[in-house]
């Protein structure tokens, strides 16, 4: 087990991507890694997308400190728009970055890193839909299954998911 001992926070908010949680949800536990699931704060359980698969968090990012993870991960769907009205959510993810740690974003949650102004100068990916909002954030957009820019890893899509589940288990792994 590549990830005995790291600690991942993966966040979560209504209407999440389903895939894009559980799967790397599953995947960092199968190498061995503590997954906190943590949410807004505006519920303890949310649905995604389809309505189905239910998660209930383990806290509050009031309660949590970017600089406690090894790596935190920010599924898409609709849910970062949400996830980026809650002060504790954007400021989870600026700690996590000025701490150095893996930070990792897929399809929609790019939009976290926005509104935590931490792709500045960085080359990142996601969702086609949000090219414009990242590259007006700072980062250099290129259309790929996963860009590794230092800790940051970023995901267009679903299919997407065996490589960037690889590169943050990568990037871990360091």
């Amino acid at each position: 087990m590549s990830l005995a001992g790291k600690k991942v926070y993966i966040l979560a908010e209504e209407l999440y991507e389903e895939m894009e949680l559980w799967v790397p949800y599953y995947r960092m536990k199968e190498e061995g890694a503590a997954v906190t699931l943590i949410g807004s704060g505006s519920a303890t359980r949310y649905l995604g997308k389809s309505g189905s698969y239910p998660v209930k968090v383990d806290g509050e990012a009031k309660d949590f400190r970017g600089d406690a993870c090894d790596a935190l991960i920010i599924p898409g769907g609709y849910a970062p728009d949400k996830m980026r009205r809650h002060a504790n959510m954007v400021r989870l993810v600026k700690e996590a970055v000025a701490a150095g740690k893996v930070v990792a974003a897929i399809c929609h949650g790019g939009w976290m890193l926005c509104s935590a102004d931490v792709l500045r100068g960085k080359k990142a990916t996601g969702a086609q839909a949000i090219q414009v909002d990242m590259a007006n954030a700072g980062a250099t957009f290129i259309d790929a299954e996963v860009v590794v820019d230092g800790k940051l890893v970023t995901s267009r899509r679903p299919d997407d998911l065996p490589a960037f589940n690889k590169a943050i288990i990568a990037a871990l792994a360091k």
